[in-house]
């Protein structure tokens, strides 16, 4: 059976969570162990191997795939055995949890421990069914070894025939024939393009006359019109559909946020008329809205806890909840399929760890699509057939634009070049696109710290660092991450020059440095096939070393103030949970039983501030002690893309980030009083992501994104 399922989706993907569901519908107390035997005794009658296989490829933490060559004579399969206490590759060794409050496990690998938020209608939830005990095996799984080698060679020689069968004739590339015009040329950047559902008009935000506004334009008609003319801020999202059309396309809709966004109500859809007017309220409390094809029915999320998916009517007093996700997971750009009879949308963490997936408007059949967990966003059907979307590939590098027959859902990157993508649009028939191309790049900066607040003049650029981000200020230099052809590498600035300590493979992807406190040595992670190693070096780049085994990490690290351990987050069932990380060979140790991302260490010692779940668009930022053990701290709210907090030289002062999603301001905040004070000013176009702060408070050393974009209009060729 097990067999047969592999090779019936041969070359793709078949997850866990299926072939758990296929194997032992009623459940098994230990579905991993399970599920392990059983590919173990497979691989053991194909004579195949984990470390080099020949039939079955374990993708770590997603599934198996069948890539056995079907030129093979299935007669002739060996049937060398494999050790009956091997570990599948990717089965990661769970952190030691706290023994007064250890982690349920209950929860799928794919998500969070609980499902939270209304239950209004019986929406999905996952991981729900109780598990009853019974002994492992199924199918043929206990047979003797010759029987299950027939058994095998007959089901390959059916997989074969099927497998030619239902490929076909070879994928082609659904835009290789369309053509490509640029909408704008204007300076400065336009982004998040729609296209209304007939294909003739188009919205999109740009910064043309200094604010952020929603413009309109009439495919051939070259007029551009300003909608909201600087009196709606808070437009911009990268991170959903926005703006966007009605069914009739006499509207154009937008997302807007007042305040932070921390309450349901400050996310609002705002709507406008294409020839321009009074704004008006679309949609309250909603963040994304997609309409059916029918023009009868939508389906919209609002910004609560796990993003929930309702389906209804406008208004929408009688709808439907149909999905929520587990706490700190999210789900955004929602959209109808072309017959009306999936709902997809793209489900999973801020800020890169994401996927499509979809649902039946009764919500039924929820499943998994794509399988990148990485930036995946945008996505669009062509047809019944063509899935479109972006995503960035196993380096982190994009956004691309990939393309998937969703009967063979083998992911296909396309494109006209080397461009990024950064939002994607359809007409309802899928005849024209339009996209959004951007170039960007990344410089460090400094400036310095004083009783007023520091304006635009008072940064300015590092000297000798090329380009780079994640900078980490030691005690005479500056450590950060820049890459050279596409190798990613730590570098150093000491003296006004620069140096490279540590370089990767083009593979993989190396986390922000954190530096001990003695200033001596160097941690950092490199994460490759969504397995990080924690490395150590001294802090000329000599002697560097991997310690301890790879583990799912998540996030910065932080050195404990002995230097005898680093605290980081690693995956617990899918959740980000502190872990302490001994340096002298102690299992690791989980501080925190809960979603907790990105600590760092008073200079005292006495506690560690951590980043919680994000809920809409912002998240808490709560402590602990050395222990584990909660730490009084006042309430204190930040928003996504804020999650960097540095301590100011003392225990009660730290340096964050406020402001809108794309431009945030360095603020100080007390953490005894609760005052918060400004410390700069910077220009609109300073879009700052990582940070550092001198020993004695007195200078910022900050990363600087600058953006380039505009808008492409795709006519597909028939």
């Amino acid at each position: 059976m097990l067999l047969r399922e592999l090779v019936a989706h041969a070359g793709r993907v078949v997850t866990r969570e299926q072939l758990i569901a296929l194997l032992w519908p009623k459940g098994v107390v230990d579905f991993d162990t399970g599920l392990n035997t059983a590919v173990r005794k497979l691989r053991s009658a194909l004579g195949d191997t984990a470390e080099t296989p020949r039939y079955i490829e374990t993708l770590p933490r997603r599934g198996y795939r069948f890539i056995g060559s079907l030129d093979t004579d299935p007669g002739e399969l060996p049937a060398a055995a494999a050790p009956a206490d091997q570990e599948e590759p990717g089965d990661v060794p769970a952190p030691v949890p706290v023994p007064e409050a250890p982690p349920s496990a209950a929860a799928a690998d794919s998500g969070p421990v609980a499902e939270r938020g209304p239950s209004a209608s019986a929406p999905v939830r996952e991981g729900g069914g109780q598990s009853t005990a019974r002994s492992e095996g199924s199918g043929g799984l206990r047979r003797s070894p010759w029987l299950v080698v027939a058994g095998a060679a007959a089901l390959i020689a059916a997989g074969v025939t099927w497998f030619a069968f239902s490929r076909g004739a070879a994928w082609r590339d659904p835009l290789s024939s369309a053509r490509v015009a640029r909408l704008t040329d204007w300076p400065g950047t336009e982004q998040a393009a729609a296209i209304s559902r007939d294909g003739n008009s188009v919205a999109f935000l740009a910064d043309h006359t200094g604010a952020t506004d929603v413009w309109v334009t009439q495919l051939g008609s070259g007029d551009y019109r300003n909608l909201t003319e600087g009196k709606m801020p808070g437009l911009l999202n990268p991170s959903i559909r926005s703006p966007g059309f009605s069914p009739d396309g006499s509207l154009v809709t937008m997302w807007t946020r007042v305040s932070d966004g921390s309450r349901t109500e400050d996310v609002n859809i705002m709507a406008v008329p294409v020839g321009g007017g009074p704004l008006r309220l679309y949609l309250p409390e909603g963040a994304e809205v997609a309409w059916s094809s029918d023009g009868r029915r939508i389906v919209y999320h609002t910004s609560a806890t796990g993003d929930p998916l309702f389906v209804g009517e406008l208004p929408p007093g009688q709808a439907r909840m149909l999905y929520v996700a587990p706490v700190g997971v999210h789900c955004h750009f929602p959209l109808w399929s072309p017959d009306d009879s999936f709902i997809y949308f793209v489900r999973g963490v801020p800020p890169d760890r994401w996927d499509v997936w979809r649902i039946r408007p009764a919500g039924t059949d929820l499943e998994q699509i794509t399988h990148h967990n990485s930036r995946v966003s945008h996505p669009v059907l062509l047809d019944r057939r063509t899935l479109l979307y972006l995503a960035s590939d196993a380096q982190g590098v994009g956004p691309w634009m990939y393309a998937m027959d969703l009967e063979k859902r083998e992911p296909h990157r396309i494109g006209f070049g080397l461009e990024r993508y950064t939002s994607l649009a359809s007409s309802a028939n899928g005849a024209r696109l339009v996209a959004t191309t951007a170039r960007s790049s990344s410089s460090l900066w400094h400036a310095t710290l004083g009783p007023a607040v520091a304006g635009p003049a008072s940064a300015t650029r590092v000297a000798g660092a090329e380009s780079g981000v994640a900078p980490r200020t030691g005690t005479d230099f500056l450590l950060y991450v820049s890459s050279q052809a596409g190798r990613p590498a730590i570098w150093k600035l000491s003296g006004g020059r620069s140096r490279e300590l540590w370089s990767g493979e083009p593979a993989s992807l190396v986390g922000p440095p954190a530096i001990a406190p003695d200033g001596r040595r160097i941690a950092f992670t490199v994460t490759s096939r969504e397995r990080s190693r924690l490395y150590i070096m001294d802090s000329d780049g000599a002697h560097p070393h991997s310690v301890g085994e790879p583990l799912a990490m998540r996030g910065s690290l932080a050195w404990s103030p002995d230097g005898r351990s680093i605290v980081v987050a690693v995956l617990y069932e899918g959740e980000p949970r502190l872990t302490r990380l001994s340096l002298e060979g102690a299992a690791p140790y989980t501080l925190v039983n809960e979603y907790s991302v990105d600590p760092v260490w008073a200079p005292g010692g006495r506690f560690l501030l951590y980043s919680g779940a994000d809920v809409g668009m912002t998240f808490p930022l709560r402590a602990v002690g050395p222990e584990g053990r909660p730490y009084p701290l006042r309430t204190l709210v930040l928003t996504r893309g804020a999650r960097r907090v540095v301590f100011r030289g003392n225990d009660h002062e730290i340096v964050i980030l406020r402001g809108e999603i794309v431009h945030k301001n360095f603020w100080a905040v007390d953490l005894l009083s609760g005052a918060e004070r400004q410390l700069t000013e910077l220009g609109a176009d300073f879009d700052v992501r990582d940070f550092d702060v001198s020993a004695d408070g007195s200078e910022l050393v900050f990363d600087r994104s600058a953006e380039s974009s505009t808008i492409a209009l795709i006519e597909r060729g028939h």
